[in-house]
């Protein structure tokens, strides 16, 4: 083979594509940007707020509800959760958003008046079949039966839908003024 000037220049010169070529590709990478974008807003936008009905003649379609602040009904959402572990976190938020006037704001003080270990059974429905402590404040009666009545008066907690029922636990760190964080949700202590 003989290499002659002009097949070394044809060799040595970069590979361009054709014009036609690079404005096409642009053309569809402007496309897929715009598309995406547009998923990204359609994304952020909420949901129409659609009342819940239910149907009493079907068992099983009533929606459980729950009394709320100022004694507003709030409906039981549905978990996601896998394990009991995550249910606890879904639970701790139920509690705080109906006990939002309660909580302690920011970290806990060093010397807390009582802390608790409590059990809590759920079933398919939301609702509690069971309170066992695993370390009640014995020290301050009055702070376990504020739990209880808290835990109660919460029901239907979100309804374990992964799980058909769920045993969590959570410990309630309580100060002297009544007001209280979970573990699962804490700021922390001073």
């Amino acid at each position: 083979m003989r290499w002659t000037a002009r097949s070394t220049a044809i060799r040595t010169m970069p590979h361009t594509p054709p014009p036609h070529r690079s404005a096409h590709r642009s053309h569809w990478l402007v496309a897929g940007l715009m598309a995406a974008v547009a998923a990204l807003v359609a994304a952020c936008k909420s949901a129409p707020d659609t009342p819940q009905t239910s149907d009493s003649r079907w068992p099983g379609t009533d929606v459980p509800t729950a009394t709320g602040p100022g004694g507003a009904a709030v409906a039981a959402r549905a978990s996601a959760a896998a394990t009991a572990r995550a249910y606890r976190q879904d639970a701790a938020t139920h509690l705080y958003g109906l006990n939002a006037h309660r909580i302690y704001k920011g970290k806990m003080p060093p010397m807390l008046y009582a802390i608790g270990v409590l059990e809590v059974d759920i079933d398919r429905t939301g609702r509690v079949t069971r309170l066992h402590w695993m370390r009640a404040p014995r020290h301050a009666p009055e702070v376990v039966a504020e739990i209880e009545r808290t835990v109660r008066a919460a029901a239907p907690f979100p309804v374990p839908a992964r799980l058909g029922r769920v045993t969590y636990t959570d410990t309630w760190l309580w100060d002297k003024a009544g007001q209280f964080q979970l573990d699962t949700l804490t700021e922390g202590q001073l």
